[in-house]
């Protein structure tokens, strides 16, 4: 690690930020890159690069969403295991990625998992937060009206392009989303669990400040 003020001095770690769509897991994982000087993946980030970057793979990926059929979790974990390979990464904060008790299990086979930090919240809680999320067109940042304003209106404190407002930020189809996310997540919470490696973090005030959030999960990392 390097040593510089803010840091959190750990040898590399592999972290799981794992929690609902709207519990944070994008927000907390860039502020926590900086604090403990190791890489953020996202695997939503990875597949959209390989894309944009028209790869075998991301011509497959797009072939699938094309028919609306979900990504099998084997072309996610090749994506993964590239990336991890490529750039010889030692450490890192993942998110988006273990969704399922497959994608836990192809995990182990790439990686070793350090600590995985469950985020929970109420279903009303995120709704609330979802509903209130808005995201840049040109990078993707995400912001929140209620925790996590732009420095201007409608504009990305990044990038400066426009933000909008997901359609998939509905309260109905947030909802739906909970309920698929619990069906497959039970599994993967009780994985994690069982191995002693999953410490669940349930913030006190459901609008805390992102940086509040993450001084409760460093303090869940062992110097």
């Amino acid at each position: 690690m390097k040593n510089q003020i803010g840091v959190k001095r750990v040898e590399p770690m592999r972290i799981v930020l794992f929690g609902p769509p709207g519990s944070g897991k994008g927000t907390y994982a860039s502020l926590l890159k900086n604090r403990l000087d190791i890489p953020h993946i996202s695997t939503g980030d990875l597949v959209r690069e390989e894309i944009r970057k028209k790869t075998p793979l991301g011509i497959q990926i797009e072939k699938y969403s094309s028919s609306g059929r979900l990504i099998p979790d084997e072309v996610i974990t090749e994506i993964l295991k590239n990336h991890l390979a490529r750039y010889d990464v030692k450490g890192f904060i993942l998110e988006g990625f273990p969704r399922s008790i497959g994608q836990a299990k192809s995990l182990e086979a790439i990686s070793k998992i350090d600590l995985v930090i469950n985020l929970n919240l109420a279903s009303s809680v995120i709704v609330d937060r979802l509903s209130a999320r808005t995201q840049c067109k040109k990078c993707g940042a995400i912001y929140n009206d209620r925790t996590l304003k732009p420095k201007i209106a409608g504009k990305c404190d990044k990038c400066g392009g426009d933000l909008f407002r997901r359609v998939d930020d509905q309260p109905d189809v947030i909802l739906e989303r909970l309920r698929v996310y619990e069906e497959t997540s039970a599994p993967v919470v009780d994985f994690y669990r069982s191995k002693g490696l999953l410490k669940d973090i349930t913030p006190d005030d459901p609008n805390a400040s992102p940086e509040t959030v993450v001084e409760r999960i460093l303090a869940l990392i062992p110097n």
